[in-house]
């Protein structure tokens, strides 16, 4: 009797051990391959983001227009900014005015900084051509404070991680961000 209560023990121990493996492996995989949480660092998407919110980055899909990207950045860092322009665009400023391929487009996540802005534009007037095929053109939403593709130029699609939506820290600052 002591026999068979000695292999169900060890038994059992195996299963949790096995659930537990099981469990840590569905984690890493979720992580590496769906989803990931990031850090916003610093003030370029103020006021739709804030230094220190914690977002969860969903690497499934391709980024649309005027979404929330993460990507890895020439400086070996990685940056949170707004896809404005896709492959084949034209993307362009007039008057605080984005157009892309000759049509206006309306920011509402632009218009709490433009009430704020007496003293010239929120964003200053430039032209690109074309967005190159496989990239894509990114801005920070403090226009006046990105350092984003008027910088650094269009962004690879290679190094996009993912988007993101969802600020989950602080508790009291939980919510969906377009």
């Amino acid at each position: 009797m002591g026999d068979e209560k000695t292999v169900n023990e060890k038994n059992e121990l195996w299963e949790w051990t096995k659930a537990l493996l099981i469990a840590v492996a569905l984690a890493a995989i979720i992580r590496y391959f769906v989803f990931t949480p990031i850090v916003v660092d610093g003030y370029s998407m103020t006021p739709t983001l804030h230094d220190g919110d914690k977002m969860i980055v969903n690497k499934l899909g391709k980024p649309d227009r005027f979404d929330i990207v993460v990507f890895h950045a020439p400086e070996h860092k990685d940056y949170i900014k707004r896809v404005i322009g896709l492959p084949g665009d034209k993307v362009e400023y007039r008057d605080d005015i984005l157009y892309i391929n000759g049509k206006a487009y309306d920011e509402p996540y632009l218009e709490k900084s433009k009430q704020e802005i007496f003293d010239g534009p929120l964003t200053e007037d430039f032209t690109l051509e074309v967005v190159p095929e496989g990239e894509v053109f990114v801005m920070g939403d403090n226009r006046r404070s990105s350092k984003d593709s008027r910088h650094i130029g269009t962004i690879s699609m290679k190094e996009i991680i993912g988007d993101t939506s969802v600020v989950f820290w602080p508790l009291q600052d939980i919510r969906m961000v377009k």
